[in-house]
């Protein structure tokens, strides 16, 4: 078979396919569970008036002031981004694992980096503009501390789209691009860390537990969110974007933009500023992806045990 039909292969094959829906299913079940975490680092990252108390004191303010079913508010519209985007970033990473499984030489850290930034930068592009949407949606009717903020009203995802363009211009839907791209080291280190930490467990054809996956996806999280987060934050202010004053909702956010908005939060809050939300945040992200790699390892696993069976009775 020649380069190029390997290369189609590489690109179109079930296998892959399996990655890509196994990652998206595994990021939506893991989301569902922790969401009401991700309500709580959101809000303390765009509010800068809202204190940065305990998660579960987060939690509880803003069930007291806006009820239980707040905890998910926005549900749909980040689970459909993040459904996207885990699809797309499994699909590509692993079409370019398979491409490079048919080089020469063995996996590499730096090679899963490689492949994890790619994947990132693909990914960013295409999806951007839900993660926009939904950021607006998410936060549609929360009670702010900060008044500068303005209050949206959109009917739905179609609707956001449609009023964002219409009133902001189609280039307001790549708000906060810049920090995007710059934040897809986050999964590209997370990935890494995973797939070199598996490898080690995984050493001489030893089966590896759902506990030590759930372990190792932790690890590999908890280290890729604490060393980005800073422009994790400045990525969820330009993505909301609805402040009065001026500066926080640049169109794609330029580095003058993001060195601004850093700048600013050390201003005012000093360092540890830059850290708001961060135990929101590990406690959101860690346990997501660890019990996302869990179902992710679960399904593909399955699948290909299936897969497996079947080519046994075909032969």
């Amino acid at each position: 078979m020649s380069d190029s039909g390997g290369s189609a292969i590489g690109l179109l094959s079930y296998e892959t396919l399996v990655h890509a829906v196994a990652g998206a299913l595994g990021s939506v079940t893991a989301m569902t569970v922790f969401f009401p975490l991700d309500t709580a680092k959101s809000r303390l990252q765009v509010d800068e008036m809202r204190k940065a108390n305990s998660t579960p004191v987060i939690l509880a303010e803003i069930v007291k002031e806006e009820g239980l079913q707040s905890l998910y508010r926005g549900w749909l519209p980040v689970i459909s981004s993040l459904c996207c985007s885990n699809f797309v970033y499994f699909y590509t990473f692993n079409t370019l694992k398979k491409l490079a499984a048919a080089g020469p030489g063995k996996s590499r850290p730096s090679q899963d980096l490689l492949m994890g930034v790619a994947s990132g930068v693909v990914n960013v592009i295409l999806t951007t503009p839900m993660w926009v949407v939904n950021t607006r949606l998410k936060l549609q009717g929360a009670k702010f501390r900060n008044e500068d903020i303005h209050q949206t009203q959109y009917r739905g995802i179609f609707d956001a789209f449609s009023q964002i363009i219409a009133n902001e211009g189609v280039s307001t839907l790549w708000n906060g691009t810049l920090p995007s791209l710059i934040l897809v080291i986050n999964p590209a280190m997370q990935f890494m860390f995973y797939e070199a930490m598996k490898r080690k467990a995984g050493r001489g054809g030893k089966k590896i537990s759902s506990a030590e996956i759930f372990l190792i996806g932790a690890i590999a999280k908890a280290i890729a969110t604490t060393a980005t987060y800073p422009l994790q934050t400045v990525q969820a202010i330009l993505r909301f974007g609805q402040y009065k004053g001026d500066g926080k909702a640049g169109v794609i956010g330029g580095l003058s933009n993001i060195f601004s908005l850093l700048m600013d939060r050390i201003k005012r809050y000093g360092v540890l500023g830059l850290y708001k939300g961060l135990e929101a945040k590990l406690l959101q992200t860690v346990l997501t992806a660890a019990l996302m790699f869990v179902v992710y390892e679960k399904i593909t696993a399955a699948t290909f045990k299936v897969m497996g069976l079947n080519k046994k009775l075909k032969q």
